[in-house]
């Protein structure tokens, strides 16, 4: 119980610090976004990203870490008890975690996919259009200033791929130390559990093991926000470089 206290203590918080970065992160991967021409893919991404990373973000504290929790209580109460046997609730609730942990990621990824494709393409073509219009409409400057729209969107989508390849780098760092200690964790229960299987009760092994595969889902609620993220600002980057390709 200490240890999940620690544990749960320590994913809100890196949760929660997660959320944070993003919210300084996104609006300036956003605001390079629209130095390079992508107004409406700006407009379109900024409040949906922001809104689904802080939307699970919240279902992972209030709805799937009290799951499993629960699922826990309820499997340490299955096996010090002959009486109560409710080990089946307590697999319905883990299992009940992963997969609306997989549903929401799913949907995450396929709504930005969809939104970011759409708007660049239409990004792409309105600025296609705007330089071919400068450049023939304004007399003697006109293909100086196409060109040179050219280059200044060119530099800032360098220094927009540069933010957010750093922007990976910190979510990697904030995720690394709490992953290596639950991967730890994990490792050390099932290592327990294997070990005292020949001299300890069958419930106190069956109890061990069940704590590791709540490590195990504790472990991959983690990663899953880590990767959310990191497939995120991947895609915001991927967004913005695909409306310079339709260019």
């Amino acid at each position: 119980m200490s240890n999940f206290a620690d544990i749960i203590k320590l994913i809100k918080d890196t949760i929660q610090n997660l959320v944070g970065f993003s919210h300084t992160l996104i609006p300036i991967l956003i605001t390079l976004m629209m130095t390079t021409g992508n107004i409406t893919s700006a407009s379109v991404v900024q409040p949906i990203l922001l809104f689904l990373i802080t939307f699970i973000g919240n279902i992972i504290t209030t709805v799937l870490l009290p799951l499993t929790l629960v699922g826990t209580t309820l499997s340490i109460i299955s096996k010090i008890s002959d009486r109560v046997q409710i080990g089946k609730l307590s697999k319905y609730f883990k299992s009940t975690t992963v997969w609306i942990l997989g549903v929401t990621l799913t949907l995450f990824v396929g709504i930005l996919s969809l939104e970011g494709t759409l708007s660049s393409s239409v990004d792409g073509i309105t600025a296609k259009t705007a330089k071919v219009a400068v450049s023939n409409f304004i007399p003697v400057v006109g293909k100086i200033l196409g060109d040179a729209v050219d280059t200044v969107i060119g530099c800032s989508n360098i220094l927009k791929n540069a933010v957010g390849i750093v922007g990976v780098i910190i979510v990697i760092g904030i995720c690394i130390v709490p992953i290596i200690k639950l991967t730890i964790l994990m490792a050390t229960y099932y290592l327990v559990s294997a070990v005292c299987e020949p001299i300890a009760d069958e419930k106190i092994i069956s109890l061990l093991s069940q704590i590791g595969d709540t490590f195990k889902i504790l472990l991959a609620t983690l990663a899953a926000i880590c990767v959310m993220l990191i497939i995120g600002i991947t895609l915001v980057i991927k967004i913005s470089n695909s409306g310079l390709m339709y260019r």
